[in-house]
């Protein structure tokens, strides 16, 4: 089984800067799309950025400029770089992983338990 572990949340200031890293572990085959997604009290869950196995990158737009995401594929890591942050930006985020842990199996979606992020105004 596939295993997402988030790390890098925490309590900082409007206008600062946060680095979440993912890693995921166990036997993997392949990860062809890795990401972010966040969930604010009270909001649904949404999707923060994305990145494929090749690099293609797309990001939601109240973030665009600001967060960049980029993964290391030998080490089936993904990272979120958040700059200039808003209390807006004050959510739980939660890495997740769309592939395979062998080629016998159909892709499957992972997911991590959740950081913490909170802005501060």
């Amino acid at each position: 089984q596939v295993q997402l572990v988030e790390s890098g949340g925490g309590l900082v200031q409007a206008g600062g800067s946060l680095r979440l890293s993912c890693a995921a572990s166990g036997t993997i085959f392949s990860m062809h799309v890795m990401g972010w997604y966040r969930q604010a009290p009270g909001k649904q869950r949404e999707l923060v950025a994305t990145i494929t196995s090749g690099g293609i990158i797309k990001y939601e737009g109240s973030v665009q400029g600001r967060f960049t995401i980029s993964r290391d594929n030998a080490k089936n890591t993904v990272y979120l770089q958040m700059n200039s942050l808003k209390p807006d930006d004050t959510a739980v985020y939660y890495c997740n992983a769309f592939g395979v842990s062998n080629f016998f199996e159909a892709a499957h979606d992972y997911w991590g338990q959740g950081t913490q992020v909170t802005v501060s105004s």
